[in-house]
């Protein structure tokens, strides 16, 4: 079976068009469509359904999707177990981080990193931990460093870097400042900015107000927790931020009581080979656990 074509028809089945696979591997659409139609040539099925600009899997493409990201892992694997016999930390390593944690804890380690490996070419790939979790179950990235999910798959084995504690924060002119001591019902009446409902912080915070029956007034939601410190700093809503991006522009709501954290870790596929670049990566990180200040 061509790789090529296996390659093409992924990048379908993800993209949801042609010309979107077309971009992703910089191939014209006739080339895609080319590479298509051998594929189907030799299972001798269609695999996709084209409905006007609409493209959807058939029952045989949704059949061979789970089997073509196996075939493509295992060759993956084999190269990396096969470069790993050399003892060399060399090659791509394929990264996959949140932006927070690219901004705010990565840039010393991966400083250390091309400093001590320069023959590992780094693919950094900023997501949101949600999105790291796919790229990591597809063998996309083969590392990845998030918010960790509270529940995480049972394919992935995580483990946690930082204690990232989170806090309540408005403008430092806001009128929840103003009133004495403050509860979560104080806090629910007025408007919030959210990260979004598909995030791991967003549920951490939302369980919070469940448990004592209150539901937050969610006015605006945005994935990027610098945005989200904008729209507080101007007095537009309160929300929840990590304890490292406070700064004079934002104030801490005191509420007696309530620790909020999240886990900050790395995740990788438990039955993937690891590349040295990997596990040489994995090390540093691993140095960062007990470190002073990791956990506050």
């Amino acid at each position: 079976m061509d790789l090529a074509n296996l390659n093409a028809f992924i990048a379908i089945a993800e993209t949801g068009s042609f010309s979107g696979a077309g971009e992703r591997l910089h191939l014209t659409q006739p080339a895609v469509s080319k590479r298509i139609a051998g594929l189907e040539q030799q299972l001798k099925v269609r695999l996709f359904d084209r409905l006007g600009r609409e493209v959807g899997l058939t029952e045989a493409g949704r059949a061979l999707l789970p089997r073509a990201y196996q075939i493509l892992n295992v060759l993956d694997d084999t190269r990396r177990a096969l470069t790993n016999l050399t003892g060399e930390v060399g090659g791509r390593l394929t990264l996959a981080t949140s932006h927070h944690i690219g901004l705010h804890r990565l840039p010393p380690l991966l400083r250390e990193f091309t400093r001590r490996y320069p023959q590992v070419a780094l693919d950094i790939q900023f997501l949101d931990s949600e999105v790291a979790y796919e790229e990591i179950l597809h063998g996309r990235a083969e590392l990845a460093v998030i918010t960790l999910a509270p529940e995480p798959h049972a394919l992935v084995k995580a483990t946690p870097v930082w204690d990232d504690p989170l806090d309540f924060v408005v403008a430092p002119e806001h009128s929840l400042l103003g009133n004495g001591a403050v509860n979560l019902a104080d806090i629910a009446g007025h408007p919030a900015v959210f990260p979004g409902g598909n995030t791991f912080t967003h549920h951490i915070v939302q369980k919070l107000f469940e448990a004592q029956g209150l539901t937050p007034n969610i006015a605006m939601s945005t994935n990027y927790l610098e945005t989200i410190k904008m729209m507080v700093s101007i007095g537009l809503a309160w929300s929840v931020l990590p304890r490292t991006m406070l700064d004079d522009q934002v104030a801490r709501i005191p509420l007696p009581g309530i620790q909020l954290s999240r886990q900050l870790g790395y995740i990788l596929h438990t039955e993937r080979t690891l590349s040295n670049a990997a596990r040489a990566f994995m090390a540093l990180l691993d140095a960062q656990i007990d470190l002073p200040g990791t956990h506050g």
